[in-house]
């Protein structure tokens, strides 16, 4: 997908791109830094090329800390794409309202990477093929699960291949359903692999292998045995310390029958179960989580791309996809808000493109 090409293309001002990305969680209990799962929770992205600088209207989870300049990880992650394609956009709006919960463990990063990307072939008007994907957004994150996830969608195994980084497809029961504790502290990331050791026990290794095996097994085809197909002895127990709540919740939840497990580097705690097996938590109250139910999501996907006025974009009071009243719900169809404006002689018809 690189261009080979001495001369940049410049793209001119108006050219914009909408994608929507999912939420995903990570690892899936024994399938450390290889497992990802897309979760129905969508978060909705826009991009349009501006005359010169960077307008970035952000709103929603973690606005207030987030970068308003080329270093948001969105930008970079378009800069990056754009550059690779060898394309140039003289400036760049971004306008988004997050909706996933940044440090949680849900992929609020490896969807703003995967917008990113997805958004500079959106852009630069090629195919979104998803090997050039996973390829820059593994680059950009440091580990595939999450960002695969994010791009294939459903149950995702991500493994160093002959030719790099890639993706098998697994399938997932159409009964399998998901719930998602999610606590209203953080863990940053690096705080959680740094609890990890650098050797685990051969007999504790072998366990793992052969539940990670179990576990593909289950979600395809044997749903009651995700409980066992669950058990984890390389991340979990090692950050205990650094989300203590997070693991009391997990293990009470294991103790009624639940396959439940910490979602990637965590604090949230991800469960997985047919919806008869969910249905029962809904009246579940745990002090400091709130409770959200899931169906396993879609890959991300250009919903619209073309010609805007580049004086005339949307401002960021109700940006992307808008949450649902229903709580604890997963979200429904999502609805466009606020999004670019166009002239009526200038719109474009809308594309959903999956990858």
């Amino acid at each position: 997908m690189r261009a080979d090409r001495v001369q940049q293309r410049v793209l001119g001002p108006g050219r914009s791109v909408t994608v929507e990305v999912p939420a995903t969680s990570a690892n899936v209990g024994p399938g450390f830094d290889c497992f990802g799962l897309a979760l129905d929770w969508r978060e909705r992205v826009n991009l349009a090329v501006i005359d010169d600088g960077y307008r970035i209207e952000v709103s929603g989870e973690g606005a207030a800390e987030l970068p308003r300049d080329e270093t948001h990880l969105i930008i970079r992650a378009v800069l990056v794409g754009l550059a690779d394609l060898g394309v140039r956009a003289p400036g760049l709006w971004l306008g988004c309202r997050n909706t996933i919960p940044h440090g949680r463990g849900l992929g609020s990063s490896s969807a703003a990477i995967v917008a990113g990307l997805l958004a500079a072939a959106g852009l630069a008007e090629v195919p979104a093929i998803p090997e050039w994907l996973l390829g820059h957004a593994n680059a950009i994150e440091g580990h595939p699960d999450n960002v695969a996830a994010a791009i294939y969608g459903g149950f995702v195994l991500a493994y160093e291949g002959r030719a790099g980084v890639t993706v098998a497809q697994g399938q997932i029961h159409p009964s399998i359903g998901a719930a998602l504790f999610i606590p209203n502290t953080s863990v940053a990331t690096e705080v959680a692999r740094g609890l990890l050791p650098e050797m685990v026990p051969h007999v504790e290794a072998a366990a793992n292998s052969a539940r990670a095996a179990l576990l593909v097994h289950a979600l395809a085809s044997e749903p009651d045995l995700l409980y066992d197909a669950s058990c984890d002895w390389l991340h979990q127990g090692y950050r205990e310390t650094a989300m203590p709540r997070s693991y009391e919740l997990m293990k009470s939840l294991r103790g009624q029958g639940h396959a439940a497990m910490i979602s990637g580097a965590g604090p949230s705690v991800l469960v997985l179960g047919t919806r008869t097996d969910l249905a029962v938590l809904q009246d579940q109250q745990v002090a400091g989580f709130s409770l959200r139910l899931s169906e396993i999501g879609a890959g991300a996907s250009i919903i619209d791309a073309g010609i805007i006025d580049a004086g005339d974009v949307s401002g960021p009071a109700d940006q992307t996809v808008m949450e649902t009243p229903r709580a604890g719900a997963s979200l429904e169809a999502p609805t466009r808000s606020g999004q670019l404006r166009r002239p009526a002689s200038q719109t474009s018809q809308v594309t959903k493109t999956h990858i």
